[in-house]
């Protein structure tokens, strides 16, 4: 096909790409039927300027056809989703699906910590001094100024003080989850030392301060925060291990392809541990730290496990052949 038999066939519709390129780069809504058209006429220049270069046409023709294809390609990939959709489709089905994807890595993460708490509560309401092997005696001396009816100074706090605080919840949190995840890079070790020694700790705070008659306000102070709060680092461990594990047992992959693939899955489980702790620092400086009937406090935070849990067992579930599935 001679040069001029080309231009002649595909004149149009470069002419129309360009109009639409046009309106484009003018932040100007193009008609309909030329966005309908963008992506396949991008597509055929791709193809039309190889012909040219393989043909030898004009340096005049092969020049313009390939600033027609940067100009487009650019305009094709800036388009992004807008924020508040993908925000609501990421929270009402992917974040769910993406735990549940990883259930096995979850459920081990929230194994560890809670066999660890449970063990080591049990071994305190034995023994009481042994609370000092994980705790110690300036930490010990912290939870009972905080949480022992006699000790503890409920006066004086206002809404600068459940703002400062919930900043630094936020801080505090956050750093012990991703440090958590970071962890599982070590062969899965760090994430699991990590669930351990938390475990350990939040089982020794609870014995000690059971035995010590604090046991109503410290776990009405952490019932209704703990749900987004712990549910988050169980799921920060989860990940890590499955990162953790992409290094030890890559099976037939690269270990950095093996690696990259489960950052893929975990990452979209990091970005709801990190809104679940912001939510958790919220309830935390904004509601725990409110003085109300235990009964309240503990219907509140019941019903915070309840909805978390039923949120990531069920949500984004969709309906296959008349029966519920996770996607």
């Amino acid at each position: 096909m001679r040069q001029s038999q080309f231009e002649q066939r595909y004149r149009p519709q470069w002419e129309r790409l360009e109009t639409s390129l046009t309106a484009l780069e003018a932040r100007r809504r193009p008609k309909a039927s030329a966005l309908t058209d963008f992506t396949a006429d991008y597509q055929s220049l791709c193809h039309q300027l190889a012909l040219a270069r393989e043909r030898g046409y004009s340096l005049a023709l092969q020049e313009y056809l390939n600033d027609l294809m940067l100009r487009a390609h650019r305009q094709l990939y800036r388009y992004r989703t807008p924020l508040l959709p993908g925000l609501v489709a990421f929270f009402t089905g992917g974040f769910p699906r993406a735990v549940r994807y990883q259930w096995r890595w979850h459920l081990v993460s929230t194994l560890c910590f809670v066999l660890s708490a449970g063990l080591v509560w049990a071994m305190i309401l034995h023994d009481p001094e042994l609370v000092h092997t994980v705790v110690g005696p300036q930490q010990v001396a912290e939870l009972e100024e905080m949480y022992h009816p006699e000790l503890r100074d409920v006066s004086g706090r206002d809404r600068q003080d459940d703002v400062m605080m919930f900043g630094y919840y936020i801080y505090n949190n956050i750093g012990i989850a991703f440090r958590t995840f970071a962890g599982g890079l070590l062969l899965g070790v760090g994430a699991l030392v990590a669930m351990l020694f938390n475990g350990s700790f939040f089982g020794a705070a609870a014995g000690h301060l059971t035995l010590a008659g604090a046991a109503q306000p410290f776990f009405t102070f952490v019932i209704a925060h703990g749900a987004p709060e712990l549910t988050a680092i169980f799921l920060a461990g989860g990940a890590g291990l499955r990162m953790g594990w992409a290094v030890l047992a890559p099976g037939s992959w690269r270990r950095v392809d093996a690696l990259r693939r489960a950052a893929g899955e975990c990452l979209p489980v990091m970005y709801g541990v990190f809104a679940l702790l912001v939510l958790a620092a919220f309830i935390e400086a904004f509601w725990s730290s409110r003085e109300l009937a235990p009964q309240i406090k503990y219907g509140v935070g019941a019903a915070c496990w309840a909805l978390l849990a039923l949120y990531l067992l069920f949500a984004g579930r969709r309906r296959q052949g008349g029966r519920h599935g996770p996607e």
